[in-house]
């Protein structure tokens, strides 16, 4: 017999007031007295409307409130639970010896295809042994890059700890996995966060991304949507909503992307990334532009400090993080040395964008021409020494010469490169600043170099760099 959700939901807020909440004694009050496992259910479905987080000791409390600060100290690998799991689909599908002989070589092909369909611009065709090969490829590193962003979200303020996400192309699961994780803490059960997560995946990656996801962590309530992004019609709106490496797959990206913004809350968050491969980035800040002009606010991590200037170059920008470990399955597919590289993915390099409606930028001042020179006017300053505030908006680019960081201050029309030719203390911020943050910089002398039609700012024992 179907329990009454409205006695629970009528109980549970009473109770919320006076003590925790156990759900054998909210089983007292509902008619007919369900199993307190039954009662246990329907409060973890309706944790998000009533505000509850569910302790270890099965108990219903208040969840926290304000911003979500997680605990976070970067990505060293995908969590083994996640690697088993893939295993034991791999082994469902094709047996124990998966990764060997007649069915390890069309795992492979299967990767060199994916890879070059995605470099090219390509849509990807997914069937369920293509979503097997995505995974084994891409789980790892999209876990790790989704980590990233959503704990830099998060320093920011703009995660609630009650939050509610949307992943558009949610593909075989490896942001769902990184967010759910992320809100899956354990502390004092006064102050646990609570995640209603929401999937958009029409493709056969779903039964991938449901087999790895499962029920999700306690206090993470999910749902997937198997229809085209195009199509989805939500009855609520979403916190965050994120575009995770599917810009390139959609027929429409920035129209899209548009009518996604329409489901945010007024607080909140659109979140677009990409691999770090030059098309796919670059189409990204295409599509962030496009936004822009249409009325939506780049908050980050790109900038635009001067009064009505915007950015028209090239910007192809991407933050690095450590490598992470060898997935088990990559190792095993891999097997000898040198099957290793088509097969190993463990570089963390991504590309992203954080809109929104609200007019919030991370960094909101304005820059003024009797302080500081203006990117867009370089070609007036070359030669000279200047002073400059800028974003970084890359890790070390060179290959073995002067270290080398992409720069921006918003109004440039041609890529700008901050060139370290001699550091010092004074000048060390330039390399220890983080992607995306804004970065003083006193005498570096500007010069354009042809070959790369750019302008290089020569950061020399005469230059000063301030982390503003």
């Amino acid at each position: 017999m179907p329990v009454d959700r409205d006695a629970v939901r009528d109980t549970a807020k009473y109770l919320r007031q006076v003590r925790p909440i156990d759900p054998a004694e909210v089983s007292e009050y509902v008619p007919d007295q369900p199993d307190p496992r039954v009662i246990q259910q329907v409060l973890r479905e309706q944790a998000m409307d009533l505000g509850l987080a569910e302790g270890a000791d099965g108990l219903f409390r208040p969840a926290a409130t304000g911003p979500f600060r997680p605990d976070f100290d970067g990505v060293d690998r995908l969590p083994k639970k996640y690697e088993s799991q893939l295993e034991s689909l791999l082994v469902e599908r094709y047996g124990p010896e998966w990764h060997q002989g007649e069915t390890g070589a069309k795992i492979r092909e299967r990767i060199d295809r994916l890879k070059a369909d995605y470099f090219d611009g390509r849509s990807v065709q997914y069937d369920r042994d293509v979503a097997l090969a995505y995974a084994i490829y891409h789980l790892a590193d999209y876990y790790a890059s989704t980590q990233y962003i959503l704990a830099t979200l998060a320093q920011d303020g703009l995660v609630p700890s009650q939050a509610s996400v949307l992943d558009v192309g949610a593909g075989v699961g490896g942001p769902a996995l990184a967010i759910a994780d992320l809100f899956d803490v354990d502390r004092d059960p006064t102050e646990l966060p609570i995640l209603d997560y929401h999937a958009i995946e029409p493709s056969p990656a779903a039964a991938v991304f449901e087999s790895l996801l499962g029920d999700g962590p306690r206090n993470v309530t999910t749902e997937l949507h198997r229809q085209p992004a195009e199509q989805f019609d939500p009855a609520d709106s979403f916190d965050l909503i994120f575009f995770n490496n599917v810009l390139s797959e959609l027929e429409t990206p920035v129209e899209t992307a548009e009518r996604y913004l329409e489901f945010l809350t007024e607080s909140g968050t659109l979140v677009l990334t990409a691999p770090a491969d030059r098309n796919t980035s670059i189409q990204l800040r295409r599509v962030e532009r496009n936004l822009e002009t249409r009325g939506e606010t780049v908050y980050g991590p790109t900038v635009r400090l001067w009064p009505d200037e915007r950015p028209t170059d090239t910007c192809w920008s991407f933050d690095q993080r450590p490598d992470i470990d060898v997935p088990s399955v990559q190792a095993a597919l891999a097997g000898e040395a040198d099957r290793a590289a088509p097969v190993q993915n463990t570089s963390v390099k991504f590309s992203y964008s954080v809109l929104r409606r609200d007019g919030k930028r991370r960094y909101d001042f304005a820059l003024d021409r009797s302080n500081v020179a203006k990117l867009g006017d370089m070609e007036a300053h070359v030669g000279s020494r200047i002073d400059l505030v800028v974003g970084k908006l890359s890790g070390d680019l060179s290959e073995g010469g002067h270290p080398l960081y992409k720069i921006s201050d918003g109004s440039e029309s041609v890529s700008h490169f901050a060139v370290l030719v001699n550091e010092t203390e004074l000048n060390q911020d330039l390399s220890t600043a983080e992607y995306g943050d804004i970065i003083q910089i006193t005498g570096g002398l500007a010069l354009f170099n042809e070959d790369e039609a750019a302008y290089n700012i020569v950061v020399d024992e005469e230059t000063i760099i301030d982390r503003a």
